[in-house]
């Protein structure tokens, strides 16, 4: 029973759980004392037999903190698979009566959570996936991919919508709802916007926007180097037969000579420098492209 319970939760116990597997304070005690169990915090032990993983690290922060403690944030969104890497400071979230105290390593956030917004994964108590999304979408650069990363597994939006007025007034909120927003109406007429005001910002010329090319209107063409940017809002929003289509209008402009960039909303707002980066060396290969052709051209 109890190595069970040790695999099950990645190594972790805590002292009440040992003590339900039958388990004596003495015993407890000489486990620690013989280095084969670490103390991780008051109450919460690791067994030593084994890598102290994330999933670890994160579940001994959590229980730290008692039985209604709650992972949150990008914890959460880590635990529920929406973000690759952990996040080296662990969020809980815990009732406003509840005692406790901030720990090394932890944020401790003190809110009453209704019971919507609270599930069990892997035997631990997390925000369920709609309050996750809405919360670490806004912890930092890089993370508003966490709420279309939601939105394209079985989240609706309405199901954020309803979360986030359900919980206004926590940290993040009117950045939360600016995100709602654009998710609304797929940001697509934001995400231009935001492109012609990075070229004109990095004094990138020779464009125009809303360029007709072979039928079909180019959100932002180059016409001397033949590069057409494509602007889209969030990845959810892409459905079948809106990706066929994309990927048919892609094609034939490729097969009139056009090198097609695509980028998201998310792109522009999360990583403009590497937008800018990507267009300028797109710009810099069709020049030499042209060149080398001409040259050819002429030694013929």
């Amino acid at each position: 029973m109890l190595n069970e319970q040790l695999r099950r939760h990645d190594g972790v116990i805590t002292l009440a759980q040992a003590r339900a597997a039958g388990l004596s304070k003495q015993s407890i005690n000489r486990r620690v004392q013989s280095g084969d169990w670490r103390q991780c915090h008051r109450g919460v032990y690791f067994v030593d037999d084994r890598p102290y993983t994330d999933a670890a690290r994160i579940r001994a922060a959590v229980w730290a903190f008692g039985d209604h403690a709650v992972a949150s944030g990008l914890a959460a969104a880590w635990w529920h698979g929406l973000t690759r890497f952990a996040p080296e400071q662990v969020e809980v979230t815990m009732p406003r009566s509840g005692s406790g105290r901030k720990r090394s390593g932890t944020r401790l956030r003190r809110r009453d959570l209704a019971p919507a917004d609270v599930v069990e994964r892997r035997g631990l108590r997390v925000t369920a996936v709609p309050l996750t999304a809405v919360e670490a979408a806004v912890r930092g650069h890089g993370n508003r991919a966490v709420m279309d990363r939601a939105l394209q597994g079985d989240v609706d939006l309405r199901d954020l919508w309803a979360t986030h007025l359900r919980n206004k007034g926590r940290y993040g909120s009117p950045a939360a709802r600016a995100l709602l927003q654009a998710a609304a109406d797929g940001a697509r007429s934001e995400a231009e916007r935001i492109l012609i005001r990075l070229l004109k910002g990095a004094g990138i010329t020779g464009w125009r926007s809303n360029v007709p090319v072979g039928g079909y209107v180019v959100d932002v063409a180059f016409r001397g180097p033949r590069v057409a940017i494509e602007v889209d809002g969030w990845a959810f929003h892409s459905d079948h037969e809106a990706f066929q289509n994309d990927r048919h209008r892609q094609n034939r402009l490729a097969l009139r000579g056009w090198q097609v960039l695509r980028f998201t909303w998310l792109d522009l707002t999360e990583y403009p420098e590497r937008v800018i980066a990507t267009i300028q060396a797109a710009i810099r290969v069709s020049l030499v492209n042209a060149s080398v052709t001409n040259d050819a051209e002429i030694a013929g």
